[in-house]
């Protein structure tokens, strides 16, 4: 009889699956490499973590295929500007490392403003990191945002 491995689950997953959150945890490396067929790269985002120049610390949620636009995301904040926080400040923080931010993992130490690409409302699941590099979640878009209290909001750059 084959013995079935169990992956243990994330904390962001623990977290999500003690609040009752319908989410399915996956493992994939977005960053690099060729996706299994059953996964868009559109739906993948990646969690980024700003500082404002009024407001601090603030997450800016974008599709892996897009950029962030700085200037959009400063004013849906009330910042003037807002720019990327260096790599070697990332952990100390968010407390994840580059690859692993995540806003429910965010959300349970800090209150920082998170704002997710308004185009995540198009989908029925999206998949953001779940707090460990090579490790994601797949979840509803509307959930994530209800329980992270986050705003959708327009905060991707113009394609050229």
């Amino acid at each position: 009889m084959a013995k079935k491995v169990k992956i243990k689950k994330t904390l962001v997953e623990q977290i999500l699956t003690k609040a009752g959150i319908d989410h399915t945890g996956i493992q994939i490396n977005a960053l690099e490499g060729e996706l299994p067929p059953e996964y868009d790269r559109k739906q993948i985002f990646k969690t980024l973590a700003l500082l404002g120049d009024k407001t601090g610390p603030i997450i800016g949620i974008v599709p892996i295929t897009e950029h962030l636009a700085e200037k959009k995301l400063a004013k849906v904040s009330g910042n003037k500007k807002v720019s990327m926080i260096p790599q070697k400040d990332l952990e100390k923080t968010t407390g994840y490392i580059h690859g692993a931010n995540n806003p429910v993992g965010i959300r349970q130490k800090h209150n920082y403003p998170i704002f997710i690409d308004k185009t995540a409302l198009d989908l029925e699941q999206m998949i953001v990191s779940a707090g460990e590099v090579g490790h994601s979640i797949i979840i509803d878009p509307q959930d994530l945002v209800n329980f992270v209290k986050a705003d959708f909001a327009d905060i991707l750059e113009e394609s050229k």
